[in-house]
């Protein structure tokens, strides 16, 4: 007799277990599920086999090959496409011209087969299907027999209200080779919805064996881990083919080459695999171990399924989980029960993976992380959300509606109940998408939304500095990356978050600890529209009206597409200047520019600057915080150049006061203040720190080296609309043209560069820097800053990369790059000796 093994499924429901095997090829005590089937039906003396594979078909076929050596003879049919269940018996309807029993590859069962098939014999039907009872049966296939075990009615996966019995189709079947004749050639055609019914209005003789016995359909990953729970209490007679050991009150069954320090900590039935190190002093329950594993001191693995070639490092506790091959756990690693790590992850030192989270291929989860919901896309989980104030990822990959949601909930959950907070967003579609999710999460919490929608960055900052709101956020699509998206939270004065609200709200985010409002309580969100005049009239009265006016500069303005563009250009207008603005529509589809990008566009504006004869040009930054200055002759200034004329213009004018740059703007500033009995502040390099520096009332100017500003005698904030306006007024004050203003800076020999350098030996370098800094002048005031007299080397490692950076001005060009190469050098001899 033959029969016909089903080996074909994709193992969707399986998943991630199936992410790189078929589902019959899913390891069962260390041997495919689909070899139990071969061993029980050759049990039965049946041992003519014929293999119906679809997805993977290689991987079964490089296992089993002909058969021989498992003492059957396999014949492979893979059909062209999906033909269901029955369709695709008909595309082996060749090799079977006898009566066979059909059975599915993925099924765990000790039915007596033999029985089943002298049931058919006795009734002479054309078809007997195996039944079984179950306690749940709505997700299988309901059948209803009479006295004589003839089929009466089939009801497909009913629905509790339908349920007439708890007798299910187990999928194995005995046929006889006149079947065929329903089954048609080349058509999708299933066993239970198409032929067993067609069976039955024909009145041909069906039959249904009700079998004694266990039997498990394994469709899923808590179904298969269910599976080894019950063959751990005997409920099921398994073959395991590793020799048992002789202990007491043990069932350990351990193969060849295993290395076993100390057996005492083992205990009920665990099994290991060839090659495999169980180190002293682990405790081991019920689990079963693959091939080329090694397990290390102090690991506690409670009913656990470990693959292939994993590596569980020391005093990880692993409870009722699933770990596929190749996996590496880290030291005091703990995965909580229903866990699934699928292949060639690694999970790093000291992390928590929570209860029912799955973690996909090849994903790398941080040292130190919480993982609280499934890593499906996306390649890592980070331990920390925010970057300084921003919660950065890829748009709908790493930053999902699930993941903001939950992030607007520990968001609202920080808040006081009833309060209000300001949002945000840039003109891209996938933040407004995004947006709306994060904002269900805060008002569960019961915490009102005002929403700007589509603003300016500055202008939500200006409304939150009045009153009303407690907090405000901005989503945005990341300037160097247009797949990444970015939240920018912001607190009560409109500055960024300091790191310790940002590791409040990550807190709250990893204990899933958060506030839901009752029914009758939930948040509200409200549109309010009349924040751009509110915006414009403080604008306008911070600036000099008649100056501007007077000098009636024609600028050009490109504005990426932003939301500025429905507003700068019609303030500027009302304070007399003439703008040619450049992509001045919102376009939801096209978002930000790159890098590259930036560079045609500043190309692009230099030439119609210098042809259109106008004063000055400009590229606003999408967030409108930042600018890029071009002069009257289409001169593209540098970051350093801009801040220096901007500081210098500031001066001329006759303000009084503190202009506040970051440490690693060059000496030059200092030099052109002194004489205008002006004072310069160092801050440390991040936003939030020369924003703080900017809200002291002594400060009229606060720059950074990237081109962005804050002018406290509007807002204490960066707003790049306002410094354009401002620059204008101040250039015009002087009564030259920039380039002249540019020209009468004093010279500056500064460069700066990167260097890469590994996460963990940031601390390293900046130590070895501090020693060489021993007998020398040094400052701490971001980084470590070393002067030589006139000249200075500055070492600053990058908060958000794994970059550290190195600034150097000299005296002269030469002077600088010597000092910027000897220091290059250090970092990468540092760097060799913490390796």
């Amino acid at each position: 007799m033959k029969a016909v093994i089903m080996a074909g499924g994709f193992g969707t429901r399986i998943q991630p277990l199936t992410s790189n095997l078929p589902k019959p090829m899913i390891p069962l005590f260390n041997r495919p599920i689909m070899l139990h089937i071969v061993e029980l039906l050759k049990k039965h003396d049946i041992t003519d086999l014929v293999m119906l594979l679809y997805h993977q078909p290689e991987v079964i076929k490089k296992f089993f090959r002909d058969g021989s050596d498992f003492g059957v003879k396999i014949t492979y049919v893979i059909p062209l496409q999906d033909m269901g269940t029955a369709g695709a018996v008909k595309a082996a309807e060749k090799y079977l011209d006898e009566r066979f029993l059909v059975i599915s590859g993925d099924l765990l069962t000790d039915f007596n087969l033999k029985k089943v098939v002298n049931f058919h014999n006795d009734n002479k039907a054309m078809a007997t299907i195996t039944l079984t009872s179950v306690k749940d049966p709505l997700q299988f296939g309901v059948v209803i027999t009479d006295k004589e075990r003839r089929i009466t009615q089939f009801l497909e996966k009913p629905g509790w209200g339908e349920v007439i019995s708890d007798t299910i189709n187990t999928g194995i079947y005995v046929l006889e080779p006149e079947i065929f004749k329903y089954i048609p050639e080349g058509e999708n055609f299933d066993f239970s919805q198409d032929l067993f019914p067609t069976l039955l209005a024909n009145n041909d003789p069906l039959f249904g064996f009700p079998a004694r016995g266990y039997w498990r359909d394994i469709g899923n990953t808590d179904s298969y881990r269910e599976a080894y729970h019950d063959i751990f209490r005997g409920k099921v007679n398994l073959k395991i083919y590793e020799p048992k050991l002789d202990f007491v009150g043990k069932d350990l069954r351990i193969a060849s080459d295993v290395t076993l320090g100390d057996p005492s900590g083992l205990e009920g039935t665990v099994v290991v695999g060839d090659n495999s190190q169980i180190l002293r002093g682990v405790q081991i329950k019920d689990s079963v171990i693959g091939r080329n594993c090694t397990i290390e001191q102090g690991v506690r693995l409670s009913r656990c399924v470990i693959w292939d070639n994993t590596y569980v490092k020391k005093g990880a506790r692993i409870n009722d989980c699933v770990v596929c091959s190749n996996v590496l756990i880290g030291q005091g690693a703990s995965l909580e029960e229903g866990v699934i790590i699928a292949d060639g992850t690694s999970i790093g030192d000291e992390t928590v993976i929570r209860r029912d989270v799955k973690i996909w291929p090849r994903k790398v989860v941080e040292p130190g992380s919480i993982v609280t919901a499934n890593l499906i896309w996306g390649e890592k989980w980070r331990k920390l959300l925010f970057e300084g104030a921003i919660v950065r990822g890829l748009s709908n990959v790493e930053l999902t509606p699930e993941f903001v949601a939950k992030l607007g909930c520990a968001y609202g959950t920080m808040l006081p109940k009833g309060s209000f907070v300001l949002g945000g967003r840039d003109s891209n579609r996938v933040t407004r998408m995004l947006k709306r999710c994060f904002m269900g999460g805060i008002l569960s919490t019961g915490v009102n939304v005002r929403d700007l929608k589509m603003a300016p960055q500055p202008m939500l900052r200006y409304k939150l500095k009045t009153f009303g709101e407690v907090g405000g956020f901005h989503f945005r699509q990341a300037e160097d990356d247009p797949a990444a998206l970015e939240i920018v939270f912001m607190d009560s004065d409109g500055l960024d978050f300091s790191s310790g609200m940002a590791k409040n709200v990550e807190r709250i985010f990893f204990k899933e600890n958060f506030r839901r409002a009752h029914h009758t309580e939930p948040g509200a969100i409200t549109d309010i529209n009349n924040v751009a005049d509110y915006y414009r009239e403080g604008f306008l009265r911070a600036i000099d009206r008649e100056q501007l006016k007077k000098a009636a500069w024609t600028v050009v303005i490109d504005f990426n597409h932003s939301a500025a563009s429905q507003i700068l250009p019609l303030i500027l207008n009302e304070l007399g200047c003439y703008v040619i603005a450049l992509n001045a529509y919102v376009d939801e589809g096209r978002g930000f520019t790159r890098e590259m990008d930036k560079q045609t566009a500043l190309e692009q504006l230099s030439k119609i600057v210098s042809s259109v004869g106008a004063q000055a040009g400009f590229w606003l930054d999408p967030t409108a915080e930042a600018i890029t200055l071009l002069d009257e002759t289409g001169h593209i200034l540098s970051g350093i150049e801009l801040l220096s004329l901007f500081a210098s213009l500031t001066m001329k004018s006759g303000q009084r006061g503190v202009i506040a740059v970051p440490v690693q703007a060059p000496s030059s500033i200092e030099q052109m203040a002194a004489p205008k009995r002006c004072q310069i502040t160092r801050t440390k390099s991040s936003e939030r720190a020369m924003l703080e520096a900017a809200g002291s009332s002594e400060v009229i100017l606060a720059g950074s080296t990237d081109g962005r500003f804050a002018l406290p005698v509007f807002q204490a904030s960066f707003d790049g609309m306002f410094a354009i306006a401002r620059l204008i007024e101040l250039a015009a004050a002087s009564g030259g043209p920039l380039s002249r203003s540019l020209a009468d800076l004093p010279e500056c020999a500064y460069l700066q560069t990167s260097i890469s350098c590994p996460w963990e030996m940031k601390g390293g370098i900046m130590r070895k820097m501090s020693e060489d800094s021993l007998d020398k002048e040094a400052t701490f005031i971001d980084g470590i800053k070393v002067h030589f007299g006139d000249e200075w080397i500055l070492l600053l490692p990058d908060q958000h990369s794994h970059y550290i950076h190195i600034v150097a001005e000299g005296k002269d060009h030469k002077s600088a790059q010597r000092l910027l190469a000897e220091y290059q050098k250090k970092v990468e001899s540092w760097k060799k000796e913490l390796e």
